[in-house]
């Protein structure tokens, strides 16, 4: 397995971390180079990691639509919900 992704991934995770200390432009400048380097990992890792990415996202909206449609239904009270 080529694991050249986890270059653009750890730039990603730098960038992330400067963006949350920087403010002003520089803030901006990394913000971009983060969604850029989190992108081009995604494109270039292997198809396993891919479709674990892609597992991990549908369960997790799953989860999130199913919270929503008891919150608009009245059934949702304080993170207990049947």
């Amino acid at each position: 397995m080529n694991l050249m992704f986890l270059i653009p991934l750890a730039t990603c995770l730098v960038c992330g971390y400067v963006f949350k200390k920087c403010a002003d432009e520089m803030a901006y400048l990394t913000g971009s180079v983060t969604l850029v380097s989190l992108v081009l990992s995604i494109v270039i890792a292997p198809w396993q990691i891919q479709l674990l990415v892609l597992a991990y996202v549908m369960f997790s909206t799953k989860k999130l639509l199913q919270i929503n449609h008891h919150r608009m239904h009245g059934n949702y009270q304080s993170g207990n919900f049947h």
